[in-house]
């Protein structure tokens, strides 16, 4: 009997892999879900601008892991990276699902690349909030009892919250428990992000291409979506929920995600 197919997942910036346990649940269900457990965290691959290195990262854990093509889909910054890594190895890949990872193109993308030149790029991104959010607290509890009072993660069912504590914090060296992902880390990525996507994929893609967003996304409201539209054609779902939909509403976020893989492979 052929194994279920493989799909590589890549997160979000300062989201672990293992946060998303209860959307992969759904999705081990059809697929072979595999996932680096944190990006941006490897001295061997440092965040610099455009994300050279994090794209050569994933194309090596592609290359690693597996012994053909696979599926890939990420969320957010994990969206940008298998964009990136499919244009420059279609071998890898079979097809590729953005979640929430709209193309920044045309007069956004140029705005982007003067912000990040003369340094104050910081005032228009998360980057203003990441480099100082908190990051220690007493215990585990502790820090779920932190996030479940903020409005943004009061949305999320309480098993997938519980999840990002347990895989998002780790022991503090003076006492009690801090970030897995650095808010230092999560801050670089915010301000080295790619402007080249428009010229990437302006003339076509050499595997296909799909896109699933939240209908009320702050991000994809910012970034616009006329590029997107034009990249993956009619591969393009809008669902119930902001950004993180995936966290927000797991089980909903795993069947669009079959469905649209299922529309990418049947017209490759």
């Amino acid at each position: 009997m052929k194994q279920r197919p493989y799909l590589h997942f890549a997160h979000a910036n300062s989201y672990p892999a293992g946060t998303y346990r209860v959307f992969f649940e759904h999705l081990q269900q059809h697929y072979e879900v595999q996932a680096l457990d944190m990006h941006a965290h490897n001295p061997s691959y440092p965040v610099t601008n455009g994300w050279p290195a994090l794209v050569e990262e994933l194309i090596d854990e592609l290359q690693s892991r597996y012994d053909e093509p696979v599926i890939l889909a990420g969320h957010s910054l994990g969206g940008m990276l298998s964009l990136m890594a499919a244009k420059a190895r279609p071998d890898l890949v079979r097809c590729v699902v953005l979640l929430d990872s709209p193309v920044v193109a045309g007069w956004r993308a140029m705005l982007l690349r003067v912000a990040k030149k003369v340094g104050v790029d910081k005032k228009f991104s998360p980057a203003r909030f990441s480099e100082n959010r908190r990051n220690r607290w007493a215990d585990a509890e502790a820090a779920y009892e932190h996030y479940a009072s903020k409005p943004m993660f009061a949305a999320w069912p309480e098993a997938v919250l519980r999840d990002y504590i347990a895989h998002g914090v780790k022991p503090h060296a003076e006492g009690g428990v801090t970030l897995r992902f650095t808010r230092e880390a999560e801050t670089a990525v915010y301000r080295s992000l790619p402007h080249h996507l428009g010229r990437l994929v302006r003339r076509g893609f050499p595997v296909p291409v799909g896109f699933i967003g939240g209908k009320e996304s702050v991000e994809c409201r910012q970034a616009g979506l006329q590029a997107t539209r034009r990249l993956v054609g009619r591969h393009f779902r809008q669902i119930p929920g902001g950004h993180l939909f995936p966290m927000e509403s797991p089980a909903l976020a795993a069947g669009t995600l079959h469905e649209m893989i299922k529309t990418l492979l049947h017209s490759s």
